[in-house]
């Protein structure tokens, strides 16, 4: 669904991305892992049409992206979920739902809120409720949500898990890996190494800006210099 070959972006002069490669394919969990500053932002906000790469190409379900603009990739259906939720607080949580089927997904926008909603019981019980007021877990969710309502064809995830506690992280993997298992391919963009590779079924792990390794989650999982470097074992 998603390749990406040689891709170089950065900031002025600053070259963050140093040509990178990786891809998606459907039914998959793909896990991006990375230390703060490795360049999983980045990459994400090139592949969302935030920015646009300096080298490389990145194509979408069978089509080149690489210049588009964040309007058309999203109406292709490639959707991120940004780090930090980033949902407007003073709009109530169906509001924000709501605005998720803004630019894809009107159509289908009350299947999809009763889609969310059954995902996400405890959204519906606070669906007039100001989004600003809600928990970090209940926010997280509501981010996650708002991706849904736009129909993805694939989600990038950008560290759901950040900021929760350990309880709210494992509810969250766990919910992670029932949408893939509901049908939707998932870029998971996280620093959580144990928990993404116990249920992503590949993974790249980032360093400076280039793909350090690669592999089944499995195998990487007991890989020594991944365990070495991220696991201090």
């Amino acid at each position: 669904m998603l390749e990406v070959r040689g891709l170089r972006a950065g900031y002025g002069e600053v070259e963050v991305l140093r040509g990178v490669d990786l891809d998606v394919a459907k039914g998959e969990i793909v896990a991006l892992l990375g230390a703060n500053g490795a360049g999983k932002s980045t990459l994400n906000n090139n592949l969302s049409g935030i920015y646009a790469p300096r080298a490389g190409r990145v194509v979408f379900m069978g089509k080149d992206i690489t210049a588009a603009g964040s309007d058309r990739i999203v109406d292709a259906g490639l959707i991120q979920v940004p780090e930090g939720r980033r949902v407007f607080p003073n709009l109530s949580v169906q509001e924000n739902l709501e605005l998720g089927s803004y630019r894809r997904g009107k159509g289908r926008r009350v299947a999809n809120l009763e889609r969310v909603y059954g995902i996400f019981p405890r959204l519906k019980e606070r669906m007039n409720q100001p989004a600003g007021t809600l928990s970090g877990g209940e926010q997280q969710m509501l981010a996650i949500g708002r991706g849904l309502m736009t129909d993805p064809e694939l989600l990038i995830l950008d560290e759901p898990s950040l900021g929760l506690s350990p309880l709210l992280v494992e509810e969250m993997f766990g919910l992670v890996r029932q949408l893939n298992r509901d049908g939707l391919p998932i870029l998971l963009v996280e620093q959580n190494v144990v928990q993404s590779l116990a249920i992503a079924h590949r993974a790249f792990v980032l360093e400076h800006g280039t793909i350090a390794m690669s592999g089944p989650a499995s195998v990487l999982l007991n890989d020594p210099g991944l365990k070495a470097s991220y696991l201090g074992l």
